[in-house]
């Protein structure tokens, strides 16, 4: 199977990577060039001018950038130049009636689609331990297995189109919650006059232990919020969220705090922080007392 990859980012770039490793990588594309040339120059695949090219010398695309818009621009791109039989695999975070829509466009080619969020941060992606959550065919799915080996260390059909994209809400939504209540528990241990390193060591052992208390709780203690899962990227999804549970008439309590807490950090200029310098608003807190 010939595989082109198209956006290669903060996850792109290393999913991109284990492709290659795993011998499936012949072509890659990005809006800024220069990412597409460092890779093939790493790998020695093809750095393509522009999307037709690469969609001309592969047999199955994935597809890793941020915006709904230009997710269907792409795809669109896509849907006239593969070959009929050809697989996209949209590791992108949308919307499911993005991802329908997607697919929608390349099943007049006889082109299969799978939407197939992941999660696992820039770890997950340079490990090859992505977490995946696809929408699809049963058949795409099965044809998608070396590429979705390559990629994660699990990897779920969720139900049809858009289905992958409804549980990367989900997840996303965990996320906020988790980020939030760990930011904030840590902050009040601090006021405390509590050891931070050993409040993660005992409190990682019992029953608030998680993977943000364990990966991320040692840099807030630092004061680091090296990028793991970007600010302003897990604002722009739960701007999915929000609209996704306005569909079904509900608010979500724990998104709306979370997407004001985003505003506060984004107009401080830390947008491009990991969601875990939440930390900082958490602190602040406690510091007027």
């Amino acid at each position: 199977m010939r595989v082109g990859f198209i956006g290669l980012g903060a996850m792109g770039y290393p999913m991109a990577l284990n492709l290659h490793k795993a011998g499936l990588l012949t072509a890659v594309y990005n809006r800024t060039p220069a990412r597409a040339v460092a890779l093939a120059g790493e790998t020695g695949c093809r750095a393509t001018v522009s999307i037709t090219e690469l969609a001309q010398a592969c047999d199955a695309v994935v597809i890793c950038i941020s915006a709904d818009a230009d997710v269907l621009s792409v795809v669109q791109e896509l849907a006239g130049h593969l070959a009929s039989g050809a697989l996209v695999l949209d590791c992108s975070t949308v919307s499911a009636a993005t991802a329908r829509r997607a697919a929608e466009l390349l099943a007049p080619r006889g082109i299969g689609f799978l939407d197939c969020p992941v999660s696992g941060g820039t770890e997950g992606a340079r490990q090859a331990a992505l977490a995946i959550m696809c929408g699809g065919g049963e058949a795409d799915f099965a044809r998608a297995q070396p590429v979705l080996a390559a990629l994660g260390k699990r990897s779920v059909l969720m139900g049809p189109v858009g289905a992958g994209q409804a549980t990367k809400a989900v997840n996303q939504i965990a996320v906020a919650g988790i980020a939030q209540a760990i930011s904030e528990a840590l902050a009040f241990a601090e006021a405390q006059g509590l050891p931070l390193d050993k409040v993660i060591e005992v409190v990682g052992g019992g029953a608030a232990a998680c993977w943000f208390l364990t990966h991320r709780g040692p840099n807030m203690v630092r004061g680091q919020y090296p990028l793991g899962f970007k600010v302003a990227l897990h604002k722009k999804d739960l701007e999915i969220v929000q609209r996704m549970a306005a569909d079904k008439g509900a608010q979500l309590p724990v998104v709306e705090m979370t997407q004001v807490h985003y505003r506060h950090l984004l107009e401080a200029g830390h947008g491009d922080e990991d969601i875990s310098s939440l930390f900082r608003l958490k602190r602040a807190l406690f510091k007027s007392k």
